[in-house]
C-alpha cells in the first residue's frame, strides 16, 4: 500500500489583490482567490464573488465584460465587508 500524496491548496488571495493582477494580464485573467465554495444562502463564491453563471462564463467573456464584471466583485465584497443583507445574490446568466 502507498501512501496518500498530499496536495497542498494555494492559500486563499484578496479579493482586490486578484483583480489588479487579472487587469494587467492579457487577456484578462480570472479573479479567483483560491476559496472556491459557494454560498448557499446567497450562490456568490465566498472568495471571489461570482455567482455560477458568472464562473461558467467567464472564459467566453470579452475583456470589457470581465472589467465590468470586476466593478461588480468589489461591490459585492464590500457589501458583505459592511455586512449589510445579500447583495444582488443569485444573478442571472451573463450577456456578453
Amino acid at each position: 500500500m502507498t501512501p496518500a500524496t498530499i496536495v497542498e491548496k494555494e492559500p486563499p488571495l484578496e479579493l482586490a489583490f486578484t483583480i489588479e493582477r487579472a487587469k494587467s494580464q492579457q487577456p484578462i485573467g480570472s479573479p479567483c482567490t483560491n476559496v472556491c465554495r459557494l454560498d448557499q444562502a446567497t450562490g456568490l463564491c465566498e472568495g471571489c464573488f461570482r455567482n455560477r453563471a458568472e464562473i461558467k462564463a467567464w472564459k467566453t467573456m470579452d475583456d470589457a465584460a470581465k472589467l465590468a464584471l470586476f466593478d461588480t466583485l468589489v461591490e459585492r465584497h464590500e457589501k458583505r465587508r459592511l455586512d449589510e443583507p445579500p447583495f444582488d445574490s443569485i444573478d442571472p446568466p451573463i450577456e456578453h
